[in-house]
């Protein structure tokens, strides 16, 4: 098969109990204060960490992952490959619809269809996956045949991220991959917002939906015909709070029993109140800036000899050396990251052993903006989210003041994320804030997505807005996503990251922590995919 290497050590838990706390958490209601609102209830529309986090509640995957990313059966109860392009998995009997109807090989078919005809998606989130799909049939109902057109050694990781719909949903004949076809499909594709409603929103996982307001509450209830244990919470309460002095001060009023992210400056007002516990689970986040360099004209960089400076590898490694990644680890993050110097953490699989540290050298980096001919710099936009990464605009704010040292005169443009990532994924942006986790536990998921060159069956380099190019780079990736190997695609990826990082196309800030804080008569297991889970809530014994 294959192998992950995860880090995933807890830095620190406290969970403690107290039969006195005002407003304690039930088994009936259990109310979530998110820093990061999902977008949408369409488990498809956006391959992104909220949204997918949503999504597990009400739809499950062929497989699923646990808090260290190490893969489980879900609706598939086993698998096993060729050693080469077909898989072969083996679906769990006895499975209903939380509408009742039965869950077959089609709604998986259906499901892996829809991937490749969902108008609505961001970025062809998911197709990237199914779209390496030579065929996909089903010898009877509870047996799934799948032939990649090429090997995909980290499937059963992948495919569990795609949440199975209900056939049931859309007027069908028999149902087929066959997308050229239209799969059987005989009505019209669902949309995204179709599912907000919760008519089109059945799933077989532990929730169902119950109400959807949009910036309000997203509201689900527990799934009596789930399949697996039953969760102990009757309900659950999403509520979007984006900033962390409210969430905490929720927290602290009795309103939430859980929140996420909390500012980690903001954990001694709860350290030794026996109200309240939090944890801090390391995770495989890195937070990162894509440029814009492959256009001559970028829409927000303004250079007095009319080019495209971010073309010169000399002003991205100028700006590389501006940043201080320490200090904004220790001053912003308050010790609750780590300074990146690849993609994922080292140690896990496909890493640098030793990466060199990204250095800073403002010093350096004046003489190379010199030798790339700009003494006197430019001027240049920053894009970021405000509402989706620990401390995004600020520390999009901290670089700007960094970059504006070295004479980069910067600027930053904050908005929010529904507006920022349908912008980003139109290549309107010139330098963008980027935050991903792995889905795989190894090096290949940061590398096959962002500066991977595209292929045309959209399966590498789906998130290149950049325009990134380096035919070296692109020999060993698409060569090591295809390696069945370990050893060998291990090597390859440590290979294609070294070529990427030489580029500076992708500027590594550091790696976030997960933090949750919560009432003491909840117990919480944080997750290194930075997921917050109802299920990862239990009532304190």
């Amino acid at each position: 098969m294959y192998k992950k290497m995860l880090v995933a050590s807890l830095l620190g838990t406290t969970l403690l109990s107290s039969a006195l706390m005002s407003g304690a958490a039930s088994a009936e209601t259990l109310r979530i204060a998110l820093g990061s609102e999902p977008t949408a209830i369409d488990p498809h529309y956006h391959d992104l960490t909220p949204n997918n986090a949503l999504a597990v509640h009400i739809f499950d995957g062929l497989t699923r992952q646990d808090e260290k990313q190490n893969v489980h059966p879900s609706l598939a109860s086993s698998w096993e490959n060729d050693g080469k392009n077909t898989w072969t998995f083996k679906l769990r009997e006895g499975v209903t619809f939380s509408d009742g109807s039965p869950f077959t090989a089609d709604d998986v078919i259906f499901t892996f269809c829809r991937t490749l005809k969902n108008e609505t998606a961001i970025a062809g989130s998911f197709a990237d996956i199914t779209a390496n799909f030579e065929s996909v049939e089903a010898p009877d109902a509870q047996t799934l045949v799948i032939k990649t057109k090429a090997p995909e050694p980290l499937l059963p990781s992948f495919i569990g991220t795609v949440g199975i719909l209900s056939s049931s949903i859309v007027k069908h004949d028999k149902i087929s991959f066959a997308p050229e076809q239209n799969c059987g499909v005989t009505g019209a594709w669902p949309v995204v917002g179709d599912f907000n409603d919760g008519k089109l929103a059945i799933g077989t996982g532990p929730y169902k939906l119950k109400s959807y307001v949009r910036g309000s509450a997203i509201e689900l209830e527990r799934n009596d015909k789930y399949w697996g244990e039953a969760e102990p919470w009757e309900a659950v309460r999403f509520l979007p709070v984006p900033n962390a002095g409210p969430r905490l001060a929720g927290l602290l009023a009795g309103d939430y029993d859980i929140i996420e992210n909390p500012a980690a400056r903001d954990l001694s007002r709860i350290k030794d109140d026996k109200r309240f516990g939090y944890t801090i689970t390391p995770s495989t986040r890195v937070i990162y800036y894509q440029l814009d360099v492959a256009r001559d004209e970028s829409p927000y960089v303004k250079a007095a000899d009319g080019k495209n400076p971010l073309k010169d590898v000399r002003v991205r490694q100028a700006m590389s050396l501006a940043i201080d990644r320490n200090a904004i680890v220790s001053r912003l993050m308050d010790g609750a990251a780590e300074p990146a110097y690849q993609f994922l953490p080292t140690g896990m699989f496909g890493t640098l052993p030793n990466p060199p540290e990204l250095r800073y050298d403002p010093a350096e980096a004046k003489k190379l903006l010199a030798e790339a001919g700009y003494p006197d710099g430019f001027q240049l936009t920053l894009s970021t989210t405000n509402d989706r990464y620990i401390n995004d605009s600020q520390i999009t704010q901290a670089v700007a003041q960094y970059l504006t040292q070295i004479g980069i005169k910067s600027d930053v443009d904050a908005m929010t994320r529904a507006i920022y990532f349908p912008r980003r994924s139109k290549k309107e942006l010139s330098v963008a804030i980027g935050g991903w986790g792995s889905t795989s536990g190894e090096a290949s998921s940061f590398l096959r997505q962002w500066p991977a060159k595209p292929n045309e069956e959209g399966t590498l380099g789906g998130s290149n807005y950049g325009g990134y190019s380096n035919p070296a780079f692109d020999k060993l990736i698409y060569e090591a996503v295809a390696t069945m190997d370990d050893n060998k695609r291990s090597e390859l990826l440590q290979q294609a990251q070294t070529e990427v990082m030489k580029d500076y196309a992708f500027i590594p800030l550091h790696f976030e922590s997960g933090i949750w804080a919560h009432k003491a008569n909840v117990t919480y297991t944080g997750r290194s995919d930075q997921f917050t889970m109802a299920m990862s809530a239990k009532p304190a014994k």
